[in-house]
C-alpha cells in the first residue's frame, strides 16, 4: 500500500507516519511547515507542499502512485478560529476540496480524514458513541463538521470510500523520547502542566472548578497519540472504494484537569502550583469516547491505559527537547 498523509510532519501526522512506515507501508508526509516540522519525518519521506495548490498534490499523489490518502492538514486551535474564523475555513474547507479534486484527477479512491470530538459540542451525555448529535460550538468544529460532510458529498457524486475518525485528547510522546507535541503556542494540557517542572512557567492555569464533576473540574478523555496511529493504521485497511464509514478513537476514561495535574507531579517528581481561575466560555464539563464500535469492528486496542504511562512518555520527550524540534536528537529505531 501507498499512502500520502497531508499534515504528515504534524504531532499526530507524524506519528501515523512512523507507524505506518514500521507496518511496511510506503509512505510519505505532505505538509507545508507551517505548523508542522520536517524533522519528525524521516529522510526521504517528505514532500513540501500546501493542500491548496490542487496541481502539486495531484502531482505528489501520481509521483508515489498513492492508493490512499490520510488527511490530518488542518488549522486545529479552537481560540485562534474564533479570533480568525477566515484562515480556519480558507485552510480548512477548501484546502480539502483542493486535496479531493486532486484525488479526483489522480484516481485515488480511499481516504482517511481526521476529524475531531469537537463535532459534538456541549454533548452532555458520556461516553460518546458516534451517532451523538453533532452541535459544533466553534468555528474550528464547524470546518471539521463540514468537511466530513464535503466528503460524504464528494463520495456519493464521485465515487471514493471513506473512513472519518472523530478522536479525542491526543496525547504522549514516541517512546524513545524523540518525537512529540510541539506547538507555537502550545494549548493542550499535559506539556502546558510539564512545562512547571521543567522551569518554563511558574504555575499552570486552572480554568473552573464548578463543574458537575467529581473535583469540579473539566474531564477529557487522553489517548496516546501511538494508540491513535495504529487505529489508523487499522482502519486504512478497512478503507474500500466503498466505504462508508466512522469511528470515535478514546481510551473511554477521562481524566479531570486535577487528575492530571496530580499525575504530572506522580511522575515528574515534583510538585505544580495551581492558580485557580474562572472558566472558559464553551468548555464541556467532559468528553470521553466510547471506543466500542473499533475495538468490535476493528480489533483495536491501546496499549497506553494508564494516564502516567501516557503522561511518562510526554515528559521524556519535553526534558530532552526543552526547546521542541530546535535542539535534541530526532531518529528512532522503533516508535
Amino acid at each position: 500500500m501507498k499512502i500520502l498523509v497531508t499534515g504528515g510532519a504534524g504531532y499526530v501526522g507524524s506519528a501515523c507516519l512512523r507507524f505506518l512506515l514500521s507496518q511496511g507501508v510506503d509512505a510519505y508526509a505532505y505538509d507545508n511547515l507551517i505548523q508542522g516540522h520536517s524533522e519528525a519525518v524521516p529522510e526521504g519521506r517528505f514532500i513540501q507542499g500546501d493542500i491548496a495548490d490542487t496541481d502539486a498534490v495531484e502531482a505528489a499523489l501520481k509521483q508515489i502512485n498513492a492508493d490512499a490518502v490520510m488527511h490530518f492538514a488542518a488549522a486545529t486551535c479552537v481560540g485562534e478560529s474564533v479570533d480568525d474564523p477566515e484562515y480556519h475555513y480558507r485552510n480548512n474547507i477548501a484546502g480539502t476540496m483542493s486535496l479531493l479534486n486532486a484525488m479526483r484527477k489522480a484516481g485515488v479512491k480511499r481516504m482517511l480524514f481526521s476529524s475531531t470530538c469537537a463535532t459534538y459540542g456541549m454533548a452532555t451525555k458520556v461516553p460518546m458513541s458516534e451517532d451523538t448529535p453533532q452541535e459544533p460550538f466553534s468555528p474550528y468544529a464547524r470546518t471539521k463538521l463540514a468537511v466530513e460532510w464535503m466528503i460524504r458529498d464528494f463520495a456519493d457524486a464521485y465515487g471514493l470510500g471513506f473512513t472519518l475518525l472523530r478522536y479525542f485528547n491526543a496525547s504522549g510522546a514516541s517512546a524513545c523520547g524523540n518525537f512529540g507535541e510541539d506547538h507555537s503556542p502550545e494549548n493542550h494540557l499535559i506539556p502546558l502542566v510539564l512545562q512547571v517542572p521543567l522551569g518554563q512557567r511558574d504555575k499552570i492555569m486552572v480554568f473552573g472548578t464548578d463543574y458537575p464533576t467529581e473535583d469540579g473540574t473539566c474531564i477529557r478523555d487522553y489517548v496516546h497519540v501511538d494508540d491513535l496511529a495504529s487505529a489508523h493504521w487499522l482502519a486504512i485497511q478497512a478503507t474500500t472504494p466503498t466505504t462508508r464509514e466512522v469511528f470515535n478513537i478514546g481510551t473511554g476514561n477521562g481524566q479531570s484537569v486535577m487528575q492530571i495535574i496530580k499525575a504530572c507531579e506522580e511522575v515528574t517528581g515534583q510538585a505544580i502550583k495551581v492558580q485557580i481561575t474562572d472558566r472558559r466560555p464553551g468548555d464541556p464539563p467532559a468528553l470521553v469516547a466510547d471506543p466500542a464500535k473499533l475495538k468490535t469492528q476493528l480489533g483495536w486496542e491501546p496499549k497506553y491505559t494508564d494516564i502516567r504511562d501516557t503522561i511518562a512518555t510526554a515528559w521524556k520527550w519535553h526534558q530532552s527537547h526543552p526547546k521542541g524540534y530546535l535542539i535534541g536528537e530526532t531518529s528512532c529505531a522503533t516508535i
